[in-house]
């Protein structure tokens, strides 16, 4: 009791010491920033609020997720800088370890890494961000299970040393962080928990220790976290309980901020009073397997046997005694067992005596021959020579030598190193000390040994000090005080007026309106436009007592009788206007003539809007280009076929491919909910042949087609498919799903319509978790051969393979859920997306000129085979419906040419022709039917330049001959409504 007493009488004596030299630290601090306008940092407080001597094992854990910018990841590390000004840092006093987290944790220093505080500093401006998740329960395990492992420098628990983590973060965790945290916290680890912005106050409370308003922190950003800084110097200074008072704990003191918590050796548990401890009954909790008896010992049990037993090898089982144990054989060392009788043994390095029962030491240096010069020193079975302190053996083992210890450790001495009998001590020369350190050595600093007396400076000699003045004064008589020299007095200075002396000479100085001139010793009077601020923007002219503006030539004075501008701006520059110029004050402005409007250069003039001057039908917005029009939709809305109108976007045309997790760790009734945000997508687009088109993957170990784009031309039948669709419930191979919706999907065999329609190419990938194989190759190729990637992540699913699968940029094609109950706002965000792409589609196909984009090559459903154009004509069934493709005059001669060339002579054509190459045929009519688009495409090109160019001149240049052999046809080239032509022309 009195003990306590006393620990509580420190504390408040303290308390009461400490609150002057604070007071006067605040008021010092309120000067300096007064007088220098800057932050007092805290290391100029270090001697009067440092935790010196404190033993803490101290671990900070930092959030370096994507959400702290670059400026506040700095403030974190400043943050830290000044907690580790006053923290006594060293192997006996404070350790410090540091962790930063992000979707991983990266450990950038242990407690036993850094022994001194400028390490740890270099160490902390180092830290480089990771910018990546926000995995704060896994930095809080790491911390438990290892950085406070007695491996990584944590002292061990018997030590009473406190154990801190400091923690700081601004999010939402993406892991489970209470459990952990209680579990650290009972393990007596005391834990600060800093939130910095928009952190949810109840996560803190769940990570640090109580009370909460001591160990939780709440600040609104990063800049404010410096305000923390006193807060904690106060609560890791305080005193160390366990060593103050008298705390009673049966096995160990763990610190507590002012206070302290008892703890229990491994096996024990801590008993009511919270003080003493008992074994734990691992006999009663644990299936002991002892045939007799259990017997609890710290952390584990033992079997025991009834008295006239003894344990066998396997320790459960019992057996009964043997001679040497139920006799009383009197052995002194040991007894061993013999037929019907026991004889006793000696232990290695003894003897036995007479009485067979005793044992003697063999005293192996008693033998005068043993060599040893200094001591001989008998062990079990022989002897050894030992050399006496300040002495080594040498290699005969039985001779001793002196150790030279200056020799041997090569301490590094600046001037003498010394032996002594058990070690080495370093000495200076005459005139110097022996620093700190022990090795090097100063001069001996006279002037701070003894009160000098100097005035200003005092210099060091050998043996003794001299007296110095500054530049600019004399030593006086005393050779101790100092005297300013007067230079004026000493030389001539030759001022006209006065003579002034500065630091290190004198200068002239002249009365009142007078200038020094360049001699710098004679003065001149002022005139008035030197005296006075006359603001003139040109010149200023000196009349009696005043003075008056005056402008250069070609410029007139303004009205403020300063400033001045020109005459006429448009004459004075060239102004590049294409019409008309203008003057205004300082400048000019271009107009044109009635009729034109003034270009984007605010120079050259050109007609007015057409759009205004034309009757151009556009349904929603009419914009200008070159000299004609285009027609533009509202945002929603696409242009319809005729150029003119417009459409809601849903009603455009679109290829879209769901790829879906059917993974085992979706689970059956999130399974549903995704087939629920499918039927929603499909309700927002208009399915038919000619506009929305969708297919549906499902994918688990392996990938199976639930429906093609061609399989369904109505909502309803498609909402069905997706209703009736099996989960499949297995592994989770993303990577061979992409592969199969690249490679097969997108074929016109599927559905898919050619890329020469311009139709969008969408893919809406969900997954759940992580893929089992890679994602990367197939995501690329999807993307670079222009199918546009959504990636939708739901849980478990990793960031990073949704980056790789979605299109860019990321924050409009990525979409994440930590559960399934935000997919309708996720939905949403789709159907806006995918309306947007209809649109950027819309606008490449009005666009005038536009071309295709380069696509890397896709898959086709067959290889192409070469057929002889002769093999093609003699098929009759082929050759009356295509045979205009070849009968082009030129084209037909060059091929007869090039079959008389190559058939052997005396074989007919008609007689020797391959009937079997006509079952070819199927081959060869879909790559004619893609030569049918491209003469669609020229046809559209001719409609075009027809529009611009008088028929007369296109007859000229005789294109009827090229292109009525091919007009009668583009109407029948697409059976599914190739959305190239829309109609006949008139």
């Amino acid at each position: 009791m009195e003990k306590m007493l006393a620990g509580c009488f420190l504390l408040i004596l303290g308390q009461i010491l400490l609150l002057p030299a604070e007071a006067r630290e605040r008021s010092r601090g309120r000067s300096v920033a007064r007088g220098r306008h800057a932050r007092t940092h805290p290391q100029t407080a270090l001697l009067e609020s440092s935790c010196e001597n404190k033993r803490a094992d101290l671990v900070f854990i930092i959030d370096s997720s994507r959400s702290v910018n670059t400026h506040d990841y700095a403030k974190v590390k400043e943050f830290i800088m000044d907690i580790l000004q006053f923290l006594d840092i060293g192997p006996d006093v404070t350790r410090v370890g540091l962790l930063q987290y992000g979707s991983t944790v990266k450990n950038e220093f242990s407690l036993k890494t850094f022994k001194r505080k400028s390490e740890v500093e270099r160490a902390v401006k180092r830290m480089r961000h990771l910018s990546t998740g926000t995995m704060t329960g896994l930095a809080i395990q790491y911390a438990l299970n290892i950085a406070f492992s007695e491996a990584e420098g944590a002292r061990p628990l018997r030590e009473n040393v406190p154990r801190v983590i400091m923690i700081v973060t601004d999010g939402r965790p993406q892991d489970s962080v209470a459990e952990v945290a209680a579990k650290a916290r009972n393990t007596g680890i005391l834990i600060f928990a800093i939130g910095v912005g928009q952190v949810d106050f109840n996560t803190l409370k769940a990570i640090g220790s109580e009370p909460h308003e001591d160990h939780v922190f709440l600040v609104a950003n990063f800049s404010q976290i410096e305000t923390l800084t006193s807060v904690f110097q106060k609560k890791l200074c305080t005193a160390h309980m366990c060593s103050t008072l008298e705390h009673n704990c049966a096995h160990f003191c763990i610190n507590t901020p002012g206070s302290y918590v008892c703890r229990c050796k491994q096996g024990y548990i801590l008993n009511s009073d919270q003080t003493t401890c008992r074994i734990q009954d691992l006999c009663a909790m644990e299936d002991h397997s002892c045939e007799q008896l259990c017997v609890n010992v710290p952390g584990s049990f033992v079997c025991q046997c009834y008295s006239g037993y003894i344990l066998a090898e396997d320790g459960k089982r019992c057996v009964a005694v043997d001679y040497c144990a139920s006799e009383n054989h009197g052995c002194e060392h040991e007894c061993v067992n013999a037929d019907g009788s026991y004889l006793c043994r000696c232990h290695k390095g003894f003897a036995l005596n007479p009485d067979k029962k005793t044992c003697a030491k063999i005293d192996y240096c008693a033998s005068s021959n043993h060599g040893c010069q200094h001591e001989c020193v008998n062990t079990d079975d022989s002897y050894s020579c030992h050399c006496l302190k300040g002495f080594t053996l040498n290699p005969d083992k039985k001779t001793c030598r002196r150790i030279n210890y200056c020799a041997l450790n090569k301490p590094g001495c600046e001037h003498e190193c010394v032996n002594t009998e058990e070690g080495y001590y370093c000495h200076c020369r005459r005139g110097y000390t022996l620093d700190p350190n022990g090795k090097t050595c100063s001069r001996v600093d006279h002037c701070a040994q003894q009160d000098h007396g100097c005035e200003q400076l005092c210099l060091n000699t050998e043996e003794s000090f001299v007296c110095q003045c500054s530049e600019g004064f004399l030593i006086n008589e005393d050779l101790k005080t100092c005297s300013r020299v007067d230079y004026c007095l000493l030389s001539d200075h030759g001022c006209e007026y006065s003579c002034v002396n500065t630091d290190r000479s004198f200068a002239c100085q002249c009365p009142d309106r007078h200038v020094l001139r360049s001699d710098g010793k004679t003065c001149a009077e002022l005139d008035s436009c030197a005296l006075g601020d006359h603001s003139c923007e040109h010149l200023c002219v000196s009349s009696e007592d005043s003075f008056v503006c005056q402008c250069f030539e070609g410029y007139i004075l303004r009205e403020d009788g300063k400033t001045c501008r020109r005459k006429d701006v448009c004459q004075a520059v060239d102004h590049g206007c294409e019409h008309i110029c203008v003057s205004s004050e300082d400048s000019y402005t271009c107009k044109c003539l009635e009729g034109f409007r003034l270009a984007e250069d605010g120079k050259r003039c050109r007609r007015k809007d057409v759009c205004k001057s034309t009757n151009h039908g556009c349904e929603h917005i009419c914009v200008n280009y070159g000299n004609s029009y285009i027609c533009k939709c509202s945002e929603g809305f696409v242009l319809a076929e005729d150029g003119k109108r417009c459409k809601r976007c849903t009603e455009g045309p679109i290829d879209l491919v769901f790829v879906i997790d059917g993974s085992k760790s979706l689970g059956e009734e999130n399974f549903e909910v995704v087939k629920q945000f499918v039927t929603g997508i499909i309700d927002s687009l208009t399915i038919s042949p000619k506009a929305a088109r969708v297919g549906l993957l499902q994918y688990s170990t392996q990938v199976r087609t639930e429906f093609t784009l061609r399989n369904f031309n109505s909502a309803k039948d498609m909402k069905k498919a997706v209703a009736h669709m099996k989960y499949m419930g297995k592994g989770s191979m993303t990577g061979l799903a992409l592969k199969h919706m690249f490679e097969r999907s997108f074929t016109q065999g599927e559905g898919a319509r050619p890329l020469s329609t311009r139709v969008p190419r969408v893919a809406i990938v969900f997954t759940d978790g992580r893929a089992q194989d890679d994602v990367s190759e197939w995501a690329s190729k999807a993307k670079a051969n222009g199918i546009t990637m959504y990636a939708v992540g739901v849980g478990k699913a990793i960031e990073e393979e949704l980056q790789e699968i979605a299109s860019e940029p990321t924050d409009k094609h990525l979409f994440y859920a930590e559960d399934f109950s935000t997919m309708d706002e996720i939905s949403e965000k789709l159907k806006k997306g995918i309306c947007e792409a209809l649109e950027d589609s819309d606008g490449r196909q009005d666009s005038p000129g536009g071309e295709l984009p380069k696509r890397v090559q896709q898959p086709t459903e067959s290889q192409p085979v070469t057929i002889n154009i002769r093999d093609l004509l003699s098929c009759s069934n082929f050759a009356v419906q295509h045979r205009y493709l070849f009968e082009e005059d030129n084209l037909l001669q060059s091929t007869q040419r090039l079959s008389h060339s190559t058939k052997p002579s005396g074989s007919p054509l008609e007689e020797n022709h391959d009937q079997c190459k006509c079952e070819n045929l199927i081959m060869f009519q879909n790559l004619a039917n893609e030569e049918v688009r491209k003469l669609t495409q020229r046809y559209i090109l001719f409609l075009y330049y027809a529009s611009v160019w008088n028929a007369k001149n296109i007859i000229k240049a005789g294109w009827v001959r090229w292109l009525m052999p091919v007009i009668p046809t583009i109407w029948e080239a697409e059976v599914d409504g190739s959305p190239e032509v829309s109609s006949r022309p008139a």
